[in-house]
């Protein structure tokens, strides 16, 4: 049997023991306690910085919105270029071929009608045939490219994008085309070239 002696030891060891485990316990409690209060709870943002915020963002809306609009007005233009481009990229060698179609017109004008209406003079009524024929399909051929003749008729009222007006001339109406010089021509509805002719003045 144990001793007395042994006994007040064993008691002691365990009350040590419990002592021991109290302590740590309550050092944790302190410690957690003491980490809990050093930590400041999380400011809730203010009025005014939620403002400023708002404000911001709808500046880069506003921002994105006209960048979108510059954008689509870029694209507009660049269309616009191109079909320009379609359109009118031949008007400089259309200025050119007019000439050349001047030309066939002056030769259908010198040819003498009444010899052509007599019937005696077969070359020559081959010739108006080649060359009328030629015209046509030289008018067809402007026609398919966007290529449109002006042609103004007497009594018609003068326009200045079509007409250019060379002369006065005495005349019923005035303001009106009283005679044509030379045909113009349009491309595309642009006029490239207009027509030449003579204006009835204006009365005094």
């Amino acid at each position: 049997m144990a001793t007395w002696t042994e006994r007040l030891r064993r008691w002691r060891s365990q009350d040590s023991q419990k002592a021991e485990s109290v302590e740590s316990g309550d050092a944790g409690q302190k410690q957690q306690a003491s980490t809990s209060e050093g930590q400041e709870p999380a400011a809730e943002p203010s009025v005014k910085a939620i403002e400023e915020l708002q404000q911001k963002l709808k500046e880069a809306e506003d921002k994105y919105l006209r960048a979108l609009a510059e954008t689509e007005n870029v694209r507009k233009r660049m269309s616009r270029l191109i079909e320009e481009a379609q359109s009118f990229g031949i008007q400089t060698f259309a200025k050119d071929i007019l000439e050349v179609a001047d030309y066939l017109d002056k030769a259908l004008q010198s040819v003498p009608k009444a010899e052509l209406e007599q019937g005696k003079n077969t070359p020559l009524a081959a010739l108006y045939e080649g060359l009328r024929m030629t015209e046509g399909r030289m008018q067809k051929v402007f026609a398919k490219n966007g290529l449109k003749k002006i042609h103004p008729v007497e009594g018609e009222v003068f326009d200045p994008s079509l007409h250019e007006a060379m002369m006065e001339l005495d005349g019923k109406k005035p303001g009106t085309v009283a005679v044509v010089a030379s045909s113009g021509y349009s491309l595309n509805g642009r006029t490239v070239r207009p027509a030449k002719v003579g204006v009835v003045r204006a009365k005094e």
